[in-house]
């Protein structure tokens, strides 16, 4: 789903873990729309929520605050958050400058994200 002319979210998985991919750009004029779809996009009963920025290109602090505010929001719910960001991204440097990492798990694969929320919630 298009939100923006500078971002493009799309939301798909099971109930248990919902994913979602985030293209472009989440700036201070985007986050908000992003942070609306995000939050509707995970049910009640889902496990957790996979955020896949593979293909944003851009992350200022709007979006870090973002990535705070659905951590603290997931977490409430007993719902977990992982964020996708392959190893060699620019972005990996601004999650590391705020130590995004000490909140949220950052992975390299969808796969491993969803893996990490399946297998966190056999231990609960």
């Amino acid at each position: 789903m298009t939100v923006d002319p500078q971002v493009a979210i799309a939301t798909n998985g099971s109930d248990e873990v919902v994913v979602a991919q985030v293209s472009g750009e989440i700036d201070l004029a985007s986050a908000p729309v992003v942070r609306a779809e995000l939050a509707e996009a995970v049910p009640n009963q889902a496990l957790g929520l996979v955020v896949d920025l593979t293909t944003t290109s851009y992350l200022d602090s709007s979006g870090v605050s973002l990535i705070f505010e659905l951590a603290e929001r997931l977490g409430r719910r007993q719902q977990q958050l992982r964020l996708v960001v392959p190893e060699k991204a620019p972005l990996r440097r601004v999650l590391r400058i705020v130590d995004a990492a000490g909140v949220v798990p950052i992975v390299t694969t969808v796969d491993e994200a969803s893996a990490q929320i399946r297998a966190g919630s056999d231990s609960d």
